[in-house]
């Protein structure tokens, strides 16, 4: 029970009032101040708030926008380096109780600051805009930055998070702390993950068992996760080893193709359900208290649904491995349920199907599927992963007919789950110019650069190359040779012949 005395104590306080008890907020790259200014104006049991960041000019915006807001009693203006700030004010009277880093690309060169920083249990907030290197088209980037290797996959969305929870918990290890997710969201262009930081030297060695290598099939997109510990309870001690593996053999057993190996991920809940289940409340409670209230309804309505299970199957993936029709999303999970596992959606993709089955159900309702819409087998490749999939007969009868259980609630309810794009060439823009200046806009650099590849039919200069007979030492243009031998022109002389000064080219 609570302590009497301390409940007596206890005061409401409102927004904009200083709370000498309450949280003290960093936001390390703050930019114009936004962010920190609506943290004032909007959230009770403040302390205060450093809006900070590197650049000036960024800086005298912030003031400025502290000033028209007129919460100098609680928001701070600071140039310095993001790093060195917190570095600079370790120690638990001077550590932040709230971070927040939303950097233009990637986060990576603040964590280990950031980690360290926040106050036992206190809230670290994380976005990464560098979705390129997270989503697998540049895994030895991703690598450098976070520690793990990315794949280029249909679940590379949710891969992105489990990386970044994987790279934060890692760095917390160093000083015997550690992370719990609270919420974890992919969406537009953007990760962002809301963790809390905790010190423990005994959870820590629960670390190695939440991190797993992936083994993710190139042929037929089948993956496998490879825990790198294990940890097993003896009465009230834990033992702690070594995982055991690998999962899979050298090659896919259902396509026969090889394998990529990605990883560490973080490998346990990207949510905390009861967290969000409160957001939820206090939503229903003021639901026009924001302009998004929709759309935070939807997506945190499908996170409380989502299966504490990593990463996801795509439908489309995989009906055009097997060439056949896309079954529909309640089909298929119809099928699932009815062979008794759990299935869920996924907020990262539209058509994710996350479930506990293993893949040789998930194939052999494809193959079920695939009898109801027969494919021609006698056009497919022998080396095809299709081939080999439905050369194997099904080992269960899939059953497609619809459940009631198998529309999830969010989905009957028409929340908006996946925003559409408002405009045209939505997405990040252009990084900001050192100067200050605004960059230009998308448009008109692409006016700008229409048809700039295109090389006139008159031109002949880009062929800077020399003929065959130039390197035999027979050409007869000597060093000013830049046609090729091999094609010859309508009157039957090399191209060769050609003087230098013709603008004829061969054709």
């Amino acid at each position: 029970m609570d302590n009497p005395a301390a409940a007596a104590e206890r005061r409401t306080v409102t927004v904009g009032e200083v709370c000498l008890e309450g949280l003290r907020v960093l936001e390390g790259l703050a930019a114009s101040g936004l962010r920190s200014v609506r943290f004032a104006c909007e959230v009770p049991g403040l302390q205060s708030i450093v809006a900070n960041d590197f650049s000036a000019s960024a800086v005298e915006l912030i003031k400025r926008n502290i000033r028209f807001n007129g919460v100098e009693h609680l928001v701070t203006a600071s140039y310095s380096d993001a790093r060195m700030l917190m570095y600079n004010r370790t120690g638990k009277q001077n550590c932040f109780d709230v971070i927040d880093l939303d950097p233009y690309g990637s986060p990576a060169m603040f964590l280990d600051a950031a980690v360290q920083n926040v106050n036992d249990g206190g809230l670290l907030c994380v976005t990464c805009t560098d979705m390129a290197v997270l989503a697998g088209n540049s895994g030895e980037t991703c690598y450098s930055k976070y520690g793990s290797m990315s794949l280029k996959s249909k679940f590379c969305h949710e891969m992105a998070l489990r990386i970044l929870l994987h790279s934060l918990d890692l760095r917390a290890n160093c000083y015997q702390r550690y992370i719990v997710p609270l919420l974890s969201i992919s969406a537009d262009f953007y990760i962002r993950v809301f963790v809390r930081v905790f010190i423990g030297q005994a959870k820590v060695k629960m670390s190695a068992s939440k991190q797993a290598m992936v083994y993710n099939c190139v042929g037929c997109g089948t993956f496998h996760l490879q825990r790198m510990g294990r940890a097993v309870a003896h009465g009230n001690n834990m033992k702690f080893s070594a995982g055991t593996g690998p999962p899979i053999g050298t090659s896919c057993e259902f396509c026969h193709q090889k394998h990529q190996v990605g990883g560490p991920i973080w490998a346990e809940p990207l949510h905390n359900v009861p967290f969000i289940q409160k957001v939820l409340s206090a939503l229903e409670r003021n639901p026009k208290r924001f302009n998004t209230s929709d759309r935070i309804e939807g997506m945190l309505s499908m996170a409380t649904e989502e299966l504490n299970i990593p990463l996801y199957y795509t439908l489309d993936t995989l009906s055009s491995t097997v060439h056949c029709n896309t079954p529909s999303l309640l089909q298929f999970r119809s099928a699932l349920l009815h062979a008794g596992y759990k299935v869920s959606l996924s907020h990262a993709c539209k058509n994710a199907i996350k479930t506990d089955a293993p893949p040789s159900v998930i194939w052999d309702i494809m193959r079920c599927w695939e009898k109801l819409n027969p494919v021609k087998r006698e056009k497919l490749s022998e080396t095809s992963p299709a081939y080999h999939i439905l050369g194997t007969e099904p080992s269960i009868e899939a059953n497609f007919e619809i459940r009631q259980d198998a529309n999830p609630k969010s989905r009957k309810m028409g929340l908006k789950r996946f925003q559409e794009n408002p405009e045209a060439n939505w997405g990040p823009k252009a990084r900001a110019k050192a100067g200050g200046g605004i960059s230009e806009a998308l448009e008109e650099r692409r006016k700008h650069n229409q048809n700039k590849r295109k090389t006139s039919p008159e031109d002949t200069s880009f062929k800077q190359f020399t003929c065959k007979k130039y390197k035999q030492g027979s050409c007869d243009l000597g060093d000013s040779c830049r046609y090729s031998h091999s094609l010859v022109d309508s009157d039957g002389r090399d191209s060769c012949d050609l003087t230098s000064d013709d603008n004829t080219t061969a054709s």
